[in-house]
């Protein structure tokens, strides 16, 4: 393994808070809070290959990325090996729809071996060629349609491969508030730490955020330029340049663009997660430090995310701010979905002093969070399935 210091800062950000654990997150030990229990070890990352199938190599890398945060790695294809590509093979979905090339798992099943070893040839000769994804819709409960890629099977085994060497780095990276996509890390481990931030910090307002059409949203020249902070293998980053721009195929027709990473293609989260990482987990991460007087807590899910925060000053501080800094990265906050709500034990109260009704609720990742006060008085959340899709 290969690699160098770089001393390129993260986009201004600056420093972050050494956690008191070692290799814990940064961020989750500056929440003050336990992790949530019991939905860890069943929540690994969506199409993640499990860690204890990395190779000795990622080990060294996953051991390297953690122990310096200035470390850029001049040497990772060579971790895609025959063996990482059949085991990023299995990982994939059994049943899901081809590719233009109209291959499906089973079929690409057939003298596996051979077929990887060609794949693998090619890949490390420069001669592997990605293939423009085919579009497909499923609809939204409100009767529009979301915008799905399918890709062609061996470009997910390759993808998956690379999704791999890249988490085995970005994992010693990702803050504690980030959830989405990440091995022992799911749905119900970011709402229990939601339910846990909001009960035991003083919460009064709940800033609930939705990126406008984030994947689509996604400038290429960022994503390469974020990913460079950590990956100085330029055959790496040549490869997902290849994926971002090869295009989509729709009614006979390629189209391509500079911003995006297509919905439903394999190595999509992970470059969501390295965006997001740089464009605003670093940031709150900072603004908190620097500019919160009161609580304030976060919880990322994707492109999701909810943050709950003590003062309404400082709600309203941090939303102007987040608007700038999204902007700067070519991102915008959507006007019909993102909302600041009175929220927490006092807010029942508060709104009925002031002649605005019940307490609000808010939606998160398919559940409302609401609250309520029991017969002893009380405070409780809960959290019910959404019969509707945001």
């Amino acid at each position: 393994m290969s690699m160098h210091a770089d001393e390129k800062s993260d986009e201004g950000i600056g420093p972050m808070k050494q956690p008191n654990k070692e290799g814990s997150p940064s961020a989750e030990a500056a929440e003050e809070r336990t992790s949530p229990e019991g939905n860890g070890g069943k929540t690994a990352a969506a199409r993640t290959l499990r860690r204890d199938t990395a190779s000795n190599g990622l080990v060294a890398v996953r051991r390297a990325a953690r122990q310096s945060k200035s470390v850029r790695f001049t040497a990772l294809l060579h971790h895609i090996t025959v063996d990482l590509l059949k085991q990023s093979y299995l990982a994939l979905e059994r049943d899901s729809a081809p590719g233009i090339d109209g291959v499906t798992w089973q079929a690409y099943g057939e003298n596996l071996e051979e077929k990887l070893t060609d794949l693998h040839d090619r890949v490390h000769k420069g001669s592997y060629r990605a293939r423009p994804a085919r579009r497909t819709y499923i609809p939204k409960a409100d009767g529009s349609q979301r915008p799905l890629a399918i890709l062609c099977l061996e470009d997910k085994v390759i993808q998956q491969a690379v999704a791999t060497v890249l988490e085995a780095i970005y994992e010693a990276d990702f803050v504690g508030f980030s959830y989405g996509f990440r091995p022992e890390r799911g749905q119900h481990d970011a709402l229990d730490a939601l339910h846990v931030g909001i009960l035991r910090k003083r919460v009064n307002w709940v800033l609930d955020a939705d990126i406008q059409g984030f994947y689509d949203a996604m400038a290429h020249a960022w994503i390469i330029r974020f990913l460079e902070h950590r990956i100085a293998d330029k055959r790496i980053l040549r490869l997902i340049a290849k994926w971002l721009k090869v295009g989509i195929i729709e009614d006979g027709r390629v189209t391509r663009s500079q911003i995006g990473a297509p919905q439903g293609a394999v190595i999509s989260p992970i470059l969501a997660n390295v965006y997001l990482h740089y464009a605003y987990d670093l940031w709150v991460h900072k603004w908190r430090q620097t500019k919160a007087s009161g609580d304030m807590i976060v919880v990322r899910y994707a492109d999701d995310q909810i943050v709950g925060f003590e003062h309404e000053h400082e709600a309203k501080d941090f939303l102007q701010d987040l608007h700038e800094r999204l902007r700067a990265f070519q991102l915008a906050l959507h006007p019909d979905k993102t909302r600041l709500i009175r929220f927490g034990r006092h807010a029942a109260e508060q709104r009925a002093r002031l002649g605005e009704g019940k307490p609000e609720t808010f939606d998160f990742l398919g559940f409302s969070v609401l609250q309520r006060h029991t017969e002893r008085r009380q405070y409780e959340m809960k959290r019910v399935v959404q019969l509707r899709e945001r």
